[in-house]
């Protein structure tokens, strides 16, 4: 649509214990998509209340008027029946905009939680004579068509989990081999911390430790798959041919995760607040991944020999006086880029033969 010259701007709520929605924007001069994620604060101030999807929402309840339903609002920006009553308005028309058209794509009468309230997109045009109506039929015409595909793309899925089960692996049973980097943390003596810490102090202990340790797998390719009660388990998986690169991210994130959990523990002990001592450890190996459980609840998962001996890997951690500890298999793929300390054979519960473990220098 040539006349659609200005930022164009589209987003999604979720249901996202972090983001409260996920945005996108177009613009002619350098035509490509910026994606964009809200956090939930976002919409507790100024620049939401003052907005022209807070208007439409804040309508979706009133009567609807046949010149006006509520998910449509169209604003001229320039010449006598401009009308800049939100601030975002007169941005653009300082911009240069003459015409401004918004649109909310509800999901079903009552919206469904679990995806959402809908779909927000506005369009903006610095064309003399804005938007012709033609132009206005057809943007009303596709949104919805077009909000169902945003939908099934944004959806409430981890972003592996969500590719696989996208892909059409949503039955029992439905599990694929997968060959990774696992990352096992567990807080040291949690159920003594428990017995003494009062309940609301003991979940900001278990928020503010696992918000420490993702921090560090984000931006180096690790998938939190699931916390267990004051255990974490992730994966680093080894499906794009550079297994080195993809282990170094996994020792990295481990070393950058102790060093944070420290700082973490010194500021709350400043603060009067209980500690917690974190153990570490990785391993490598093939696992099932995929969705196990009963028919009516399942959990995308991994299981699998090398699940189990992580977890009881982690469990030398305290006795050997280590923070973070690498099975044999795993050093064995990094070799000497990382400063290892051998510390001997060790029996593993379950496990037949004793195992070689390493210590990782942080």
């Amino acid at each position: 649509m040539e006349d659609a010259e200005e930022p164009q701007h589209n987003f999604l709520w979720t249901l996202h214990p972090q983001w409260g929605g996920y945005g996108y924007t177009w613009r002619r001069d350098l035509n490509a998509i910026e994606p964009g994620h809200f956090e939930r604060t976002t919409y507790r101030g100024p620049v939401w209340f003052d907005s022209p999807f807070a208007y439409l929402l804040n309508r979706r309840n009133a009567p609807v008027e046949e010149s006006h339903p509520w998910r449509h609002l169209r604003r001229r920006l320039a010449g006598p029946e401009a009308q800049l009553d939100f601030p975002i308005l007169k941005e653009l028309a300082a911009g240069g905009a003459t015409d401004y058209f918004a649109e909310i794509v509800g999901f079903g009468a009552d919206g469904d939680p679990s995806w959402g309230t809908g779909i927000g997109y506005s369009f903006a045009s610095d064309q003399p004579e804005g938007f012709r109506d033609d132009h206005l039929q057809l943007l009303k015409a596709v949104l919805p068509a077009l909000s169902l595909a945003m939908m099934a793309h944004a959806g409430p899925l981890g972003a592996d989990a969500g590719r696989r089960v996208h892909s059409g692996a949503i039955e029992r049973g439905s599990v694929e081999s997968l060959r990774a980097v696992l990352w096992y943390a567990d807080i040291r003596g949690f159920t003594a911390i428990a017995e003494t810490t009062d309940g609301g102090a003991v979940i900001e202990l278990l928020n503010e430790v696992f918000e420490t340790l993702t921090a560090s797998l984000r931006r180096r390719g690790g998938q939190v798959l699931k916390f267990m009660g004051d255990g974490m388990l992730a994966t680093f998986a080894l499906d794009d041919g550079d297994h080195a690169r993809v282990c170094r991210n996994a020792f990295d994130a481990a070393a950058e995760a102790m060093r944070a959990v420290e700082r973490l523990n010194g500021e709350r002990r400043e603060a009067g607040k209980r500690s917690a001592e974190v153990d570490l450890a990785l391993h490598i190996g093939e696992v099932l991944y995929g969705n196990v459980g009963a028919v009516d609840r399942l959990d995308f998962t991994v299981i699998g020999p090398a699940v189990n001996e992580v977890a009881r890997i982690e469990t030398l951690c305290e006795p050997l006086g280590r923070t973070v500890l690498v099975s044999a298999e795993l050093a064995a793929v990094v070799g000497n880029s990382r400063r290892l300390e051998p510390l001997g054979h060790h029996r593993l519960r379950g496990v037949r033969d004793a195992r070689v473990i390493y210590g990782l220098d942080l």
